[in-house]
């Protein structure tokens, strides 16, 4: 009996570690499984990502053409080109500030660096 006592350890061990092995080959195959299948959902929304990013180029390039944008103004939201009443001619600032004399304390007047050095 002291003969297969040595024996009946090293098969119990061989055992275990056969039936541990085996438990982390599951666990490793579920693990693999389970990240698949967050990959597939990852690709599918990457895929889904790119569509909507090529809708939206498409969608900028409309809006780069004057025509398009005059003719979604005009159907869409109703607007119609300004009578001439409407229209309030801009000067230029250049020539707005050579027109008008600076005057300290008002606050349109541009600032220069010689008149706050004073």
């Amino acid at each position: 009996m002291n003969r297969s006592r040595p024996f009946l350890v090293l098969w119990t061990l061989a055992v275990l570690a056969s039936v541990a092995a085996f438990v982390l080959h599951l666990g490793l195959r579920g693990r693999i499984f389970k990240l698949g299948y967050e990959m597939g959902k990852e690709r599918s929304e990457q895929a889904r990502l790119r569509e909507a990013k090529r809708v939206l180029e498409l969608e900028v390039a409309s809006f780069q053409n004057p025509q398009r944008v005059e003719v979604i103004a005009k159907t869409l939201l109703g607007m119609q080109p300004p009578t001439p009443d409407r229209i309030i001619p801009m000067r230029s600032i250049d020539n707005d500030q050579a027109q008008r004399p600076e005057r300290e304390g008002d606050p349109a007047a541009p600032h220069h660096e010689a008149s706050a050095q004073h």
